[in-house]
């Protein structure tokens, strides 16, 4: 199972929300290069970096944070957060980012999305599917939609896609436990995906729980920044 760090970026800077909310920010961090640099120093090989600022703008805003943290370290990086156009994703991939993590435009837009799979290969791109009460939410989580998460990830399959990431809003930035029966399904659904779990990790025991049940990878983001799980720790999994 891959652990995969998250950054959140807003103004240049680290920071997690609570639930998906903008109100609830707290800044961990003015300068998320020193962050991704303490993940590759404790052994860690991967980094999820979100555009927060991007996200709600709908385009790609924190350029520099990305070119800072790909030119310096040697993570794999992946990046999501407001993505809306080829000019976009061959510029990130020009600065070495690895995969893209396409989430509202795969619900709004998704003969493109399709058409992005068939151009950059299904390597490249990351279905991210945010959701709460099992339907998918878009726009940084702003706005709901009435779609069903498994057959978001149906008709995507069927299109090509192999990673996705799911993130449940509702356990997000609680470190309450991620959602395992979410997990659980989406596995049993489509044992073809590389899924991604996203949202609730808050113990190491949490991390166990989702190596059993055959999770590709997990992000890990607030449970690092407030000590409830040490680099030292992750980097073993």
């Amino acid at each position: 199972m891959r652990i995969i760090p998250a950054i959140d970026l807003i103004d240049g800077k680290c920071v997690r929300l609570t639930q998906g909310d903008y109100a609830q920010k707290k800044v961990y961090n003015e300068n998320p290069l020193d962050v991704a640099k303490s993940f590759e120093d404790q052994g860690l090989q991967y980094l999820h970096l979100v555009d927060l600022d991007g996200a709600k703008a709908g385009k790609v805003t924190n350029w520099k944070v990305v070119e800072s943290i790909t030119a310096h370290t040697k993570l794999i990086v992946d990046f999501g957060g407001g993505i809306k156009t080829d000019d976009e994703i061959r510029k990130l991939f020009e600065r070495g980012i690895r995969q893209v993590n396409l989430g509202s435009i795969a619900v709004k837009e998704p003969q493109k999305v399709i058409q992005w799979i068939d151009e950059f290969g299904s390597d490249k791109i990351i279905l991210s599917a945010d959701v709460k009460n099992n339907t998918i939410a878009i726009s940084g989580w702003q706005e709901s939609s009435s779609i069903n998460i498994r057959n978001f990830l149906r008709d995507y399959i069927e299109n090509g896609i192999e990673y996705v990431t799911c993130t449940d809003i509702s356990t997000d930035g609680m470190l309450t436990g991620p959602n395992i029966e979410l997990y659980k399904t989406l596995i049993l659904s489509f044992p073809q995906l590389h899924l991604v779990a996203s949202g609730g990790v808050g113990t190491m025991e949490d991390l166990q729980e989702l190596k059993r049940i055959g999770v590709d990878g997990v992000i890990v983001g607030k449970a690092i920044y407030e000590g409830r799980v040490k680099l030292e720790e992750l980097a073993l999994l």
